[in-house]
């Protein structure tokens, strides 16, 4: 985001932004018990404008919780009903992070437009390389 961009331009090593708002997030991101409005959240910010290379949350663990996220959000109950049986029969209270590899080799290396650091260009439709 632009907002980002230019927070980074601060910088001139990675930075962390948490207590991001829960409405602004995955309804799979554990709100904090005494403000639920905030969630469990974390970016890593590349500086110099890369961006974020690196997100994470902890997950919701409660199916309670996550069925109301899910109706909160609009989504389809049954499209995440196999999703709401892993917290039900199984789950621990865990969390995740996904590093985006592409943005991390632009920032490393230099490279202004990430495009240029992906090996199979994303277009609508194709699924496999």
């Amino acid at each position: 985001s632009p907002h980002e961009t230019e927070l980074t331009k601060q910088f001139d090593r990675p930075i962390f932004v948490y207590g991001f708002p829960t409405a602004a997030k995955a309804f799979y991101m554990e709100p904090w018990p005494n403000r639920p409005e905030v969630c469990k959240s974390v970016d890593m910010l590349a500086p110099e404008g890369y961006g974020e290379i690196t997100g994470g949350s902890e997950r919701i663990s409660d199916p309670n919780l996550l069925l109301k996220r899910i109706h909160e959000e609009k989504l389809p109950e049954e499209a995440f009903k196999w999703y709401l049986d892993l917290r039900r029969y199984g789950s621990v209270p865990h969390s995740g992070f996904g590093l985006g590899i592409e943005r991390t080799v632009a920032w490393i290396c230099g490279i202004h437009h990430v495009r240029e650091t992906n090996p199979f260009p994303r277009t609508l439709g194709r699924v496999y390389p």
